[in-house]
């Protein structure tokens, strides 16, 4: 174990410091595009002089953001943004073998959660990083002394950023938030590749279930539940959507899915995944008509898209922990019905989350992004912004010529066809 062990912490075992770094390491070459960005920004130490406070899901990829970052010259301060997601042994290598803050310990409470987003701020950060807003959040209500020295932040997940845009249409973000989650290489890839591959996996984990003849339900057809119902139909599950946009709804009755309102949706159902970014997806009345042995499971950021509450409280019987992260609730009339993770994000909550090949673009976004607003912040304002262009397509670039891959450039012909209108057909 290294000796770096000045650095402030809240982990749960230092003794995991050496199983996290060959963890890290072995994500680490899965992401060739960060590594490059790291390579650079140890030449040019953008970040020099720089505190970021971080509050993201403690796993390898996000280690190897970090690593990058202090490449960089940042000075960091990590918490989690799920207690379920957060490796513990990924938390000790960072602290010991990379000497970087880490407050994170898996499946800590509430009061925890919050103590270590606080520990993250007590750095007085220049630029924060979020997964779910919670830190911004943080910021805006309990922390306001800290706001006046905030640059700026980067948000990667889609419910931050509904959180953000509705305090943008407030008036109540105080300073620029980039929206990486929607940049292209972020919701075309991580989104829908990564959530979907990653969500199975889980399921898999908890219940080693065959999806194939199962009717699969998913709530949400955004990026995130196109990823999933492919995955699922692609192993032979017949998959109903259910959603309240209409344009997306009619997406999926048109890619061959059925299309119906949860009502009817919960009485057929063999594995439900909520992925909305909303409340009480799957609630009482759902719950009332479902199948004996009915599993459920969330893919939204938080744990509240699935009323876990209700379960609670109206089950006869809970059998905890019946297989990994599987609770079962057994209800007055007999019929049982399997939680996945607890209703938190269960990719990350049963499983180890994505792939690190597709958190690989997500992460030079976010590195990439980072060093904008360092330039850019003072001319954006305060609210919610998107990512330039030009860094969603140099990503999508060095990913492209990581994996072998290039592509056609235009002609000067082409070039002036294109950015002239007197041309005609």
């Amino acid at each position: 174990m290294n000796v770096q062990t000045a650095v402030k912490h809240d982990i749960a075992n230092p003794a995991l410091a050496a199983e996290g770094k060959k963890k890290i390491e072995w994500a680490e070459r899965n992401m060739p595009v960060l590594a490059q960005i790291r390579e650079r920004f140890e030449k040019e130490q953008p970040f020099k002089g720089i505190r970021i406070s971080a509050c993201m899901h403690v796993t390898t990829e996000t280690a190897n953001l970090m690593r990058a970052l202090k490449a960089g010259g940042a000075e960091l301060a990590l918490c989690a943004s799920n207690p379920l997601s957060t490796q513990d042994d990924t938390a000790a290598a960072l602290v010991h073998e990379y000497g970087i803050s880490v407050y994170a310990r898996n499946a800590v409470d509430r009061d925890g959660y919050y103590s270590h987003i606080n520990a993250s701020l007590d750095i007085k950060p220049h630029l924060v990083f979020d997964d779910g807003c919670d830190l911004v959040n943080t910021l805006h209500t309990t922390r306001k002394e800290l706001i006046d020295g905030i640059i700026g932040g980067c948000e990667e997940t889609t419910t931050g950023v509904i959180r953000l845009s509705q305090m943008t249409k407030d008036g109540a973000l105080k300073f620029p938030m980039i929206a990486v989650n929607d940049t292209d290489t972020k919701h075309m890839f991580d989104n829908r590749f990564g959530t979907g591959q990653s969500t199975l996996d889980a399921i898999f984990r908890s219940t080693n279930s065959l999806v194939a003849g199962k009717t699969f339900v998913v709530a949400g057809f955004g990026y995130c539940g196109k990823g999933v119902a492919e995955r699922a139909k692609g192993m032979g599950a017949d998959v109903i959507i259910t959603e309240i946009d209409p344009t997306k709804a009619l997406d999926a009755l048109m890619q061959g899915y059925r299309v119906m309102p949860m009502t009817e949706a919960a009485k057929y159902g063999d594995i439900y995944v909520t992925v909305t970014g909303n409340r009480d997806v799957l609630r009482e009345e759902h719950f009332k008509v479902m199948k004996d042995g009915a599993i459920l499971s969330n893919a939204g950021h938080f744990d509240i898209e699935i009323d876990v509450a209700w379960l609670e409280q109206n089950a006869k019987s809970k059998n905890a922990k019946m297989r990994h992260q599987t609770d079962e609730y057994v209800m007055a009339d007999g019929r049982r019905i399997l939680l996945l993770a607890e209703g938190r994000l269960v990719n990350l909550g049963a499983a180890e989350g994505h792939p690190a090949s597709v958190m690989d673009m997500s992460f030079s976004d976010q590195a990439l992004t980072a060093e904008y607003l360092l330039k850019a912040a003072a001319g954006l304002g305060a609210g919610l912004h998107n990512v330039p262009i030009e860094i969603d397509k140099e990503v999508a670039r060095l990913k492209l010529e990581s994996m072998g891959s290039t592509i056609d450039t235009l002609t000067p012909a082409q070039e002036l066809y294109l950015n002239s209108w007197e041309h005609g057909s």
